[in-house]
């Protein structure tokens, strides 16, 4: 057991190359703005990054088993704006249960998508989309199209900005209490070696007495869960929800994952290379902020928004991971 936890945090060839390019970024935005190697700044960063690592500790999980949940920003939205719904579905005495609640909805999606992937044999691309179309429908209705009128309560808000242990943010400790359980899942549960297993063969796990469908199931909740805490923790940042609040999560956290070294098939990755895309993906929206390339391409004659940059830095980023690591034959835990 301590090898196989131990396998989790030793750097593979893609974590290395992860970490180096996070420390090249750093350095050329110093380059740029000086104050880029500031603490101050390192913890803002972390702070940032903190909101993507969640969302993709449950993509990882999914990457594993060789799927994708395409339902994420929806279900970010999902659970922002249920948890700050909490208070007026069950009354001004219910702000301590805005949060599970928040997540508990998130969760529900994860089910949905966990049947219909798992038992409905549907692919887990296409359900999921759909999925996140019915949520997005969802709350368009409880919300009319708008903003939701409720703020977030103040555990939320303490949980997004607050301080627990002076100089760390909130955020953060949210983080690393999920990434420490995820690592302990699947290092030292029953379940976590059957997610690699699933990702490696699934046929075979199913012809060994394995419930391979209720290992699928379980994932897409947790994946569900960590969308939905994201949620919790925008809103409780923006101190309310808002529509489409999850939109800017979904290539970014498949994005860090495959830069993590995780297998897009399935049956391969550790926790630490998500971590890594995870810091890596972030440094790179804060240099290109920074940087502004779209200020060159203009220099040029070509008009493009920074969004647009970001999208094809992403995208660019997954399909060259996807030709690295897609075709590398898979390896068994």
């Amino acid at each position: 057991m301590a090898s196989a936890t131990l396998s989790q945090f030793r750097p593979d060839k893609a974590t290395v190359i992860a970490f180096g390019c996070s420390v090249l970024l750093l350095l050329v935005g110093a380059i740029a703005q000086p104050s880029f190697l500031s603490l101050d700044y390192l913890l803002q960063q972390l702070q940032i990054a903190s909101f993507l690592g969640i969302v993709a500790t449950g993509m990882m999980v999914i990457i594993l088993l060789g799927h994708i949940d395409l339902s994420v920003p929806w279900t970010i939205g999902v659970g922002g704006m249920m948890a700050t719904a909490a208070t007026g579905f069950f009354g001004p005495g219910a702000e301590w249960f805005a949060i599970p609640f928040g997540v508990l909805c998130g969760m529900a999606v994860g089910v949905v998508n966990g049947i219909g992937v798992a038992y409905l044999r549907a692919p887990s691309m296409i359900f999921t989309l759909g999925v996140n179309a019915v949520a997005q429908g969802l709350m368009v209705y409880h919300t009319g199209g708008f903003a939701p009128p409720e703020d977030a309560v103040p555990l939320m808000r303490e949980l997004a900005v607050g301080r627990l242990i002076p100089g760390i943010p909130n955020p953060l400790l949210v983080w690393i209490a999920i990434g420490g359980a995820t690592v302990f899942m699947l290092t030292r549960t029953t379940l976590g070696r059957q997610i690699y297993a699933v990702g490696n063969k699934e046929r075979a796990v199913y012809l060994s007495g394995v419930n391979a469908k209720r290992v699928v199931l379980v994932c897409f909740i947790l994946s569900g869960a960590c969308a939905a805490m994201c949620g919790v923790l925008l809103a409780g940042w923006a101190n309310r929800s808002y529509q489409a609040m999850g939109d800017p999560y979904l290539l970014p956290a498949i994005a860090a994952v495959v830069l993590g070294g995780a297998n897009v098939l399935g049956g391969k990755g550790t926790y630490l290379g998500t971590v890594a895309g995870v810091i890596l993906i972030t440094l790179l929206q804060s240099i290109l902020s920074v940087v502004q390339p779209q200020n060159i391409f203009a220099q040029i004659g070509i008009t493009v928004s920074a969004e647009a940059v970001r999208q094809i830095a992403f995208g660019v980023v997954i399909i060259g991971m996807l030709l690295i690591y897609g075709r590398a034959p898979k390896i068994r835990a």
